[in-house]
């Protein structure tokens, strides 16, 4: 090959090299977002829904709306793939329809405690478990000839996807809803939800 070709073909891969290398910087740092830290918050807007399943009043559905303020509270802890951080969360739900046989119901909500454990991991997902309680009230008994007051309990598994500002999570939740004797009969409601949100993990100050 001639000198003059054979430095041409350098000085092109050099900037072929140059020009990946830049581009794969360029991309690791558009999908690196900040996930949960030591001392840091979350902040969150989500919307779920789903239906009733056996063990409790049957042909229900439900979907709400919510907002989301994290804690997270300590570093990494415990063994292997369990490892990770537990946050203490607290939600208000403005928006929470019961369509059940007799009438839908509308109601808002607070959900004062979240205990979240999330997993720490070194890519952009970041798996969860969450149990949270919290009181609802409605217009309409729920279920129907009970109580206009009801109580939350939920268990979930979920995962944050990471994004280049903001993060989505995406999880499976299930929800009892009971009025936990305040009114008689007491059948209570489970349900499997399905919930998206979307939010950001707040560097500590």
């Amino acid at each position: 090959m001639p000198l003059g070709t054979l430095i041409m073909t350098r000085k092109v891969l050099r900037r072929i090299g140059f020009a990946s290398a830049s581009l794969l910087f360029l991309i690791s740092s558009a999908w690196a977002q900040q996930g949960p830290e030591d001392g840091g918050h979350e902040v969150q807007i989500w919307t779920g829904g789903g239906h009733s399943v056996p063990g409790g009043t049957k042909n229900t559905g439900v979907w709400n709306l919510g907002l989301r303020y994290g804690w997270i509270l300590t570093r990494p802890h415990g063994p292997g793939f369990l490892k990770g951080r537990f946050e203490y969360a607290v939600d208000a739900v403005p928006m929470f329809l019961v369509f059940q046989p007799a009438n839908t119901a509308y109601g808002l909500g607070f959900n004062p405690i979240d205990l979240k454990w999330d997993f720490a991991t070194r890519s952009s997902v970041v798996p969860y478990l969450e149990i949270d309680g919290g009181t609802l009230f409605t217009n309409h008994n729920v279920p129907a000839g009970t109580n206009t007051v009801n109580f939350t309990s939920s268990g979930v598994f979920g995962m944050h996807l990471l994004g280049s500002r903001y993060n989505w999570s995406i999880e499976a939740r299930y929800m009892h809803i009971s009025n936990a004797g305040l009114a008689t009969p007491n059948p209570g409601i489970n349900t499997f939800q399905v919930r998206l949100g979307i939010g950001r993990f707040l560097r500590k100050k």
